[in-house]
Order: C-alpha cells, then structure tokens, then sequence
C-alpha cells in the first residue's frame, strides 16, 4: 500500500495542476485579494518583523501583493533559492530581480545568506499543492520545504498558501512530509493544534 502514495500524490498533483491553470483572471483577482488580506492579517496578529515567503508563479495564488506590503510596512522578507543539494538558501532579494529557480519556478536576486538565515524569522509562508484537515501539507514533490523544515532546531509557525478547494480531507502521506502550523486561502486562515 505505502508504494502507492507516491502514485496518488502524482494523479492529485496533476489534478490540482490543472485546476489552477483553468481558473479565470476573474477568479485569480478575487483570490488575490482575499489571500492578501489575509497575509496581511496573519502577519499583523504575529507580529511579524522578519518573515520568508516566496514569489509565486503565474498559476499559483499570487504572494506578490503580500510581499510589496510587507516591504513597504518594514517587515523583512526572506526569499527561498534552490540549492542542487535539495536545501533552501535565501535573500532579502535586494536586486530587486528576478531569476527562474533550479526548479523553474521565480526566485528573488540578491545575496545569497546561507540556509539558517531562516532560522530568524517570525513567520514562515510555504506553497502547497493541497493541505489536509490534520495540517499535513502536500507539496509539488521536490522535497525543499520537508527538508527546510525537518532541519530547523525551532519552527516559527509555517502556514501554507492555497486556493479554497485545495483544503482537503486528506492528502498522501510520506515519512518526510512536514505539517504545517496554519493554512491561508482567499477566503479563511485555518490553525491547526499540531505536536
């Protein structure tokens, strides 16, 4: 049975995938502007000074709005980079720059601080493919965040960002995979009371 779970996170990953890709410039605006609200919202009932986050792409719920506040209201922003050895480094992304990340996916420019660098933060925001009701997290299967986040000595709370419909029942579960502290969608900020 356990051979199967990296076949079922495949078929819902894909799912999910195309879900996103179908979702009108209507719907994404709207998504947008909740999720920032939310964002913000989180930030500001954690007093947040020093949080990680990253650059969406164009499929995923938009981060980008979120982060120009949060630079614009002096919170310090901690940009993932991949790493070939599968960790995460990061930037404050002061080139304000952009580059397409070992995974393709948009990584800030900037200097690189080392992978504890995010050991400092107050709050960490992670993508996510799917979240269950138990706050384990589904990624998109390259292992960046678990790795991230099985490493760190002391977690400061980790919510992940998905659309509404990717709040789940539950998602396959693997031994690597972290669960996350909180979800925010559009529309809800979820917490979750994990060990």
């Amino acid at each position: 049975m356990d051979s199967d779970i990296p076949h079922r996170k495949r078929a819902l990953r894909a799912e999910l995938r195309e879900r996103r890709q179908n979702l009108t410039s209507v719907e994404r605006d709207t998504a947008t502007a909740g999720l920032t609200e939310n964002l913000q919202s989180l930030a500001i009932d954690l007093s947040a000074r020093s949080i990680s986050c990253y650059l969406s792409s164009l499929t995923e719920p938009s981060t980008r709005p979120f982060v120009n506040w949060a630079e614009a209201d002096g919170i310090r922003v901690l940009f993932p980079v991949s790493r070939e050895d599968g960790l995460l480094d990061w930037t404050v992304g002061e080139d304000n720059g952009e580059t397409e990340g070992l995974a393709g996916v948009p990584e800030a420019a900037g200097t690189l601080l080392g992978p504890i660098a995010i050991n400092d933060v107050d709050l960490i925001i992670v993508p996510a493919a799917a979240v269950d009701s138990t706050g384990m997290r589904m990624g998109w299967g390259r292992g960046y965040y678990d790795k991230t986040l099985g490493s760190m000595d002391k977690c400061p709370p980790v919510y992940a960002v998905v659309f509404d419909n990717e709040f789940v029942d539950e998602v396959p579960r693997e031994v690597h995979d972290q669960p996350v502290n909180g979800l925010v969608t559009p529309t809800r900020i979820i917490s979750f009371q994990n060990d």
